[in-house]
C-alpha cells in the first residue's frame, strides 16, 4: 500500500482555509498513488488554539467532516485528520483523529487517551479506550495521537488487537526530538508494525514544531522522514517486510505474558 504523510504548518483558527488545502493535498496524493493521507494532530483548526477551541470543535459528523468526506470520495483516498471533536450528547470536548474512507464513510473515530501536560488537560477530557484496528486496503490499521506512542503499552495494545499499520498524528515541539528520533522506530521494531507519524511544521504563536513526521518501518528504517518544513512524504510499505523480519525481531512470538502482570497496575510510590 501506498500512504501520503502531510506534514503542514496549516491555517491557525481557520478551517475553511484547511479544507481549501487538504482539497489539492488530497488530489496531489491520489496522483500520486496513495491510498491514505495522514495529517497532523487537531489539523483542522490548529494546535495552539487555547481560546477558539471550545468554538471549533465538531462532532465527528460535523459540517467540516462532511466536507472532508466529499474530498475524500472526490479523490478516492481516505482522509485521516487531527481535530477537536464536541461530543453532542455531554458537550465534553476531545482531542480526536477520525479516519475518513475513500468512499466518504467515517471509518473510526479515536479520542486522545493520554492527554499531555495542563495546556490539553486543560481544554480536553482524556478518551477512555482504544479503537480497534480497522480494515483498509489489506490492511489492520490502529490509530494513537502524539503523546499515547510514547507509552509502550498503547502500541502494543494494538499489535495485539491486529494491528500492522498505525498512525500518529502529532504536535511535537524541539525538545522532544527523541520521540521521532528513537521512540517511534522502537515501537515499530519491538511490535514488528509500520508507524506513520505525522508533525506540524512551523509555528503556532509560542510554540514552535520540530517537523521529523516519517514512516517508520518494523525492520528499523526510516523509510521516508522529513526535516521541518512543509513536505508531503509518500511511501510504499509492504507485509513482506513484516514476515522478512519477524525471525530477526521475534518479540512477538517469544512474550511471556505471566510474567509482566505487574505492567497493568498503577504505579506505588515508595515509602521508606
Amino acid at each position: 500500500m501506498k500512504l501520503a504523510i502531510w506534514q503542514t504548518g496549516g491555517f491557525l483558527g481557520d478551517p475553511a482555509a484547511n479544507i481549501a488545502a487538504i482539497e489539492q493535498t488530497a488530489r496531489t496524493a491520489s496522483a500520486a498513488g496513495a491510498t491514505l493521507l495522514l495529517c497532523p494532530e487537531c489539523w483542522l483548526g490548529g494546535y495552539n488554539i487555547p481560546e477558539l477551541c471550545a468554538e471549533l470543535a465538531e462532532p465527528r459528523n460535523g459540517p467540516w467532516a462532511t466536507r472532508i468526506a466529499d474530498i475524500a470520495k472526490k479523490h478516492n483516498v481516505a482522509i485521516i485528520y487531527g481535530y477537536a471533536e464536541r461530543d453532542p450528547d455531554s458537550g465534553a470536548i476531545y482531542n480526536a483523529v477520525q479516519a475518513i474512507s475513500p468512499n466518504g464513510n467515517s471509518l473510526v473515530n479515536y479520542r486522545k487517551t493520554h492527554l499531555f501536560g495542563d495546556f490539553e488537560r486543560g481544554l480536553y477530557r482524556p478518551g477512555d479506550g482504544f479503537a480497534a484496528p480497522f480494515e483498509l486496503a489489506g490492511w489492520r490499521v490502529g490509530l494513537l495521537i502524539c503523546y499515547d506512542v510514547e507509552f509502550p503499552e498503547t502500541v502494543r495494545s494494538l499489535a495485539l488487537a491486529g494491528a500492522n499499520l498505525i498512525l500518529i498524528p502529532t504536535a511535537l515541539t524541539g525538545e522532544y526530538a527523541c520521540v521521532p528520533d528513537i521512540i517511534v522506530p522502537a515501537r515499530a521494531v519491538e511490535n514488528q508494525v509500520f508507524i506513520a507519524y505525522c508533525n506540524h511544521a512551523g509555528a503556532e504563536g509560542d510554540m514552535r514544531f520540530i517537523g521529523k513526521s516519517r514512516l517508520a518501518g518494523p525492520d528499523d528504517s526510516a523509510i521516508v522522514a522529513a526535516g521541518g518544513g512543509e513536505a508531503l512524504l509518500i511511501a510504499t510499505i509492504t507485509r513482506e517486510t513484516i514476515a522478512a523480519t519477524a525471525a530477526i525481531f521475534p518479540y512477538r512470538s517469544e512474550r511471556r505474558p505471566a510474567l509482566y502482570a505487574a505492567i497493568a497496575q498503577p504505579e506505588r510510590t515508595r515509602r521508606d
